[in-house]
């Protein structure tokens, strides 16, 4: 006869023993969630329905105003500019630049040896690990009126070109597709080379082409990663500031001012912290709502 029944107490069940010790080990992550993750969410959400302001008169009192910043926002034309800009700089510079040309450098990296990759990698992966301001000021002076690449169309006797005001969303695209597109170069290769090479082989056996084997075999079976990384990769993009605002200042005019640099100008520059809060609250949504329709189109649990 067991202890436990000897002196009538209930032994305790295993799986609830397990839960208890889970539940304390994993204590103080979840307090550091809720003081720099869950707290921070919770008082921006808070602050966005106040008129919350860093001088004059509203600094000194703070008060509920409701809806009245979202209406604002959403009345407001720079703010739709900023919406429209932050979808194309998220899709080229992330959706079809990082993860394509991550995809295609890892792919084409495959078969190499060992030498050359770790030569490719380094050189790629340099862009990536640089400061994004200094990124930024590489850009500007190489696009700038008496830059590398004016230079280079001196040769072809092409005029120069204001890089920054003619084509300045091009240019903060090409900037953060060069620097990010390591990231996703890693993560590609890393899925590639667990693929079993013998199910490649025999499929090209059976008289697959190249072109059949990728989209067949390869693709699918990185499907998961490839859900991942664009997930991450537009999370990131989402949230670029410094890069723009080094290269642009979110101009000429507003033409490259994405949500990010749009929120710092109305909250640090106008001093409208309030109405800044409730733009930085609809970025959050935007990046919700990118990971659930990536979670949904590609139909992988992460």
């Amino acid at each position: 006869m067991k202890l436990e029944a000897v002196l009538g107490k209930k032994p305790k069940r295993k799986g609830q023993s397990d839960h208890v010790k889970a539940a304390i080990f994993l204590a103080p992550t979840w307090l550091l969630l809720l003081i720099f993750f869950i707290g921070p969410m919770l008082l921006t959400l808070l602050f966005s329905f106040t008129n919350l302001a860093l001088t004059g008169a509203e600094a000194s009192q703070l008060r509920f105003v409701g809806f009245e910043n979202f209406t604002r926002m959403f009345q407001d034309p720079d703010f739709r500019v900023s919406v429209w800009n932050t979808i194309v700089f998220v899709f080229f510079s992330a959706v079809l630049g990082q993860c394509f040309f991550g995809f295609l450098i890892a792919f084409l990296m495959k078969e190499k040896n060992k030498t050359f990759r770790r030569i490719v990698g380094l050189i790629i992966i340099a862009a990536w690990v640089t400061p994004e301001v200094v990124v930024a000021f590489c850009w500007v002076a190489f696009l700038g009126e008496s830059g590398t690449a004016n230079w280079l169309l001196s040769l072809f006797d092409i005029k120069p070109i204001a890089w920054l005001f003619t084509f300045p969303m091009v240019s903060v695209v090409i900037a953060n597709m060069w620097r990010g597109t390591a990231f996703s170069m890693m993560v590609f290769q890393a899925a590639l080379d667990d693929i079993p090479k013998d199910v490649e082989e025999a499929a090209i056996m059976d008289g697959a082409s190249r072109f059949q084997v990728i989209r067949y075999i390869t693709i699918p079976m990185v499907k998961g990663t490839i859900a991942t990384n664009m997930m991450l990769v537009t999370l990131q993009t989402l949230g670029v500031f410094a890069l723009i605002y080094t290269m642009t200042g979110g101009g000429p005019g507003v033409s490259t001012a994405t949500l990010p640099v749009f929120m710092y100008k109305q909250a640090f520059v106008s001093y409208q912290l309030g109405y800044g809060t409730a733009i930085s609250f609809v970025l959050l949504v935007l990046g919700a709502i990118a990971s659930f329709i990536y979670m949904k189109t590609l139909k992988v649990k992460v």
